[in-house]
């Protein structure tokens, strides 16, 4: 018997779709585009033996009529696709009516065996086809409390910049579409292919989490007017001050009752709003000043520095030191 091959099996042309609707960020979708022609590229440079992603622009030309193929990389398009991005926009996130208007199509797809993906607020029109029911998701974390009430049925964890179910992907703020073109390269044409696209645009592979990013924004609109109080006591002095003592004293509630209303307006208990905003004052004062963890620790109300940092760490998913190093923007 002669000697198997063991080169990979090549892999056929894939096409790329990208959602073209009201408002959609154009940058991210020329920006997706480009990512996917340089990922050809690299294919092509590297001697990696696989037939090019095709890109393909998607929009509805006519009332009442599903998305059509507005533009293609290539001037015979390769027929079925293999996944679909809904890029992210710039604007409020789509409404409920807007989402209809998809609904449809993105389920009748998805059936066929297309993967689904969208970037930031573009989760809102895949959530609105019922495709994340059930399911983790991630989108913008300044985008959360409002997906959580239109969506309660998706398992929502904007701590995370990519979600990956298998068949629908999830992507968190406007700039992840770089995290979710990798992941599609990757699994349309391989590792190798993905870390080379990386490294040709000089971006990180994914892999960041989105809670690097984001800060704590306690909920306000939970209409319980004495928590509200409280909350507002707490964010005079960024979670420091005053004791429970002292809270309950100011809105008028017996200490279990308001610990209990606590927890129920806003999802944490009091010691951990209070932890959060500490953690958010300490993310300011690693990005706005040169004092040291310890000093800031001791600002932000901790007498022991090694119970700030592990705090931090939980909170962030970054130490002090790197979290400046990160998003400080000093050298």
């Amino acid at each position: 018997m002669g000697a198997q091959s063991t080169k990979p099996a090549r892999k056929a042309a894939a096409e790329v779709g990208l959602l073209l609707y009201p408002g959609v960020q154009l940058a991210a979708v020329h920006g997706l585009t480009d990512l996917f022609l340089t990922a050809n590229r690299v294919l092509r440079d590297d001697g990696i033996a696989q037939d090019p992603i095709e890109v393909s622009h998607w929009r509805i030309e006519a009332p009442g009529t599903a998305p059509a193929r507005v533009y293609a990389s290539c001037e015979t398009a390769p027929g079925p696709l293999a996944a679909l991005a809904i890029p992210p926009t710039l604007e409020a996130p789509p409404s409920a009516e807007l989402a209809e208007t998809y609904r449809d199509w993105l389920r009748g797809e998805h059936a066929r065996g297309v993967a689904i993906s969208s970037v930031c607020a573009g989760t809102f029109l895949l959530a609105g086809a019922g495709l994340l029911d059930g399911r983790r998701a991630t989108t913008h974390w300044m985008h959360a409390e409002a997906f959580r009430v239109r969506f309660p049925r998706v398992r929502l964890e904007v701590e995370h910049l990519l979600a990956d179910e298998g068949d629908v992907l999830t992507a968190g703020g406007v700039m992840a579409w770089t995290d979710l073109g990798l992941r599609l390269v990757e699994r349309l044409r391989g590792g190798a292919a993905m870390i080379g696209t990386a490294r040709a645009l000089l971006i990180d592979p994914p892999g960041r989490q989105q809670r690097f990013y984001s800060k704590f924004v306690p909920p306000m609109d939970h209409g319980d007017t004495a928590i509200l109080k409280a909350q507002l006591l707490l964010q005079e002095d960024h979670g420091r001050e005053p004791s429970l003592a002292a809270l309950t004293d100011h809105v008028g509630l017996e200490e279990r009752t308001f610990l209990r209303r606590f927890r129920a307006a806003t999802g944490l208990t009091m010691t951990g709003y209070a932890q959060a905003l500490r953690v958010a004052r300490a993310q300011e004062l690693l990005q706005l000043t040169d004092g040291s963890a310890d000093q800031i620790a001791w600002e932000v109300g901790y007498a022991d520095p090694a119970s700030f940092r592990k705090a931090f760490t939980r909170l962030i998913g970054l130490s002090p030191s790197a979290y400046r190093r990160r998003l400080s923007g000093r050298a």
